[in-house]
């Protein structure tokens, strides 16, 4: 009995490494992004892997709009229920690439001061938009960061729905060191995220490292793991409880969280009820209530795409 139990167990972790793999695709051809990997490495669940790895996973300015042309179709896209983001080589994101972007950055376009700051507000919207598009997609998103994540990597994971980590991450708001103020969401968003105000204001006026554990303490991230391989594995078993729920509850959801944490209790109360009086007229309550009655998993249940 326990050799069997044995083998079940190393079959599994042969099959969540041959998973991993599939979805490190740093080497794939073919893809149409240059700065991106995009692969299903299981039913309903899409990864989508920052592919920089000679450059740290800087990201230049074809980083910025294929990350909105991808989360926009993913978000109208029925064969996916759940993203995870990850980074592909040894590190999450080193930020920026500011040698790609200098020219935006430091050289806007115009002829007098009203132009050139018009042109300027217009490039800083856009990559806003990098990241307001991962907020905005219905889909959960489930952050693996390993290694650096600095800078535009905070801003990144800040509209992510769920952050994990490994042990040897850490965390940077590195705008300052720059000569310049977060513009694309780590201001607006990690106050939102980290309960402490006075944490928040620390870590973006000092540059200051922070490391996994007190990643964690403060709420920045729910898990950490030991390795990059378990991170990857323990984000895909997360998502594959997501997915296996009704699309229609897990969308729901998402929105519903959103909207609550920019409103007030009663805002949020009125727009729930005016959510659910179309939503709970679905065959996922009753299939789901069934399921449950029978004591078996969600998993088991086919639910129809969305």
């Amino acid at each position: 009995m326990l050799s069997a139990i044995a083998r079940s167990a190393l079959t599994r972790r042969k099959c969540v490494r041959i998973v991993i793999r599939a979805m490190s695709s740093s080497g794939a051809s073919g893809s149409p992004y240059a700065t991106l990997a995009v692969t299903q490495p299981a039913q309903f669940i899409t990864h989508v892997e920052i592919n920089r790895p000679e450059k740290r996973n800087a990201m230049s300015r074809a980083f910025w709009r294929e990350m909105v042309d991808v989360f926009d179709e993913l978000a109208g896209n029925p064969d996916c229920r759940v993203v995870v983001v990850s980074g592909a080589g040894r590190m999450f994101t080193a930020g920026i690439d500011i040698a790609d972007m200098a020219s935006d950055i430091l050289q806007p376009e115009g002829d007098d001061t009203a132009r050139v700051s018009w042109n300027v507000r217009k490039k800083i919207a856009a990559y806003q938009e990098t990241f307001s598009v991962i907020e905005r997609c219905p889909k959960p998103v489930v952050v693996a960061v390993h290694g650096a994540c600095i800078g535009g990597g905070v801003d990144l994971i800040t509209a992510c729905d769920i952050r994990l980590c490994t042990q040897d991450a850490w965390f940077q708001v590195k705008e300052v060191d720059i000569g310049l103020a977060a513009d694309v969401g780590t201001l607006q968003r990690l106050p939102k995220v980290i309960g402490s105000r006075s944490l928040v204001n620390e870590l973006a006026l000092t540059a200051r490292k922070m490391y996994a554990d007190e990643a964690k303490s403060s709420g920045l991230v729910s898990r950490v793991f030991p390795d990059k391989e378990a991170m990857m594995a323990g984000a895909l078993e997360m998502a594959e409880e997501i997915a296996g729920r009704s699309p229609v509850a897990i969308q729901g959801t998402k929105i519903n969280l959103i909207y609550s944490r920019d409103h007030s209790v009663a805002e949020g109360l009125d727009y729930m009820a005016s959510w659910n009086m179309s939503m709970l007229q679905t065959d996922d309550v009753m299939k789901s209530a069934q399921a449950s009655m029978q004591k078996k998993s969600p998993k088991t249940i086919a639910f129809s795409k969305l």
